[in-house]
């Protein structure tokens, strides 16, 4: 499996697709990162085509249990984020 692409290999592509600099490329992964960031913390969802879906999703309180010492406790409810791929992307990897 290969080594994930680091911030800094994904700004250099995103430049070269993009025909700009890296400055440019850099503010712009940025801006939708933190546009993803505010709308999923907000309750909302973002779609980006060709690759997923990113949403928010509440867990309901549960029990759960500590691995070290077996003790079973009550965990509260919570969000977690999730992600569901497209199908376009899971087409293209699977051939």
């Amino acid at each position: 499996m290969a080594k994930p692409m680091t911030k800094t290999q994904l700004v250099a592509a995103l430049a070269d697709e993009m025909g700009s600099d890296k400055k440019t490329a850099s503010a712009a992964l940025d801006a939708v990162c933190g546009l993803i960031t505010k709308e999923v913390a907000a309750g909302g969802a973002v779609t980006l085509p060709g690759v997923g879906k990113i949403y928010c999703r509440e867990r309901p309180e549960r029990m759960v249990r500590n691995p070290a010492t077996g003790e079973q406790f009550k965990k509260e409810a919570d969000k977690v984020v999730k992600m569901t791929i497209a199908k376009a992307l899971k087409d293209s990897v699977n051939g």
